[in-house]
């Protein structure tokens, strides 16, 4: 017969190793989520770098056919 004194062992080892499992897995998904947020961040910046960049090209291309004409 298993005494008090080794359930209460079993049951404060059960709640360590559950809740460790749980923060593990929490903060996998927080690290995630900073992942995923920080490349959308990055894409959209690129986004507008490129859509700037467009815009000066079409500005220069305007410039360039008014001259001409």
């Amino acid at each position: 017969m298993v005494g008090k004194l080794e359930r209460n062992k079993d049951l404060v080892q059960d709640i360590v190793e559950n809740t460790a499992h749980r923060v593990g897995t929490i903060a996998s998904i927080i690290t995630t989520a900073i992942v995923d947020v920080t490349r959308e961040i990055g894409d959209l910046v690129t986004d507008g770098f490129e859509m700037r960049e467009a815009a000066k090209a079409a500005r220069s291309a305007e410039t360039t056919d008014e001259d001409a004409q």
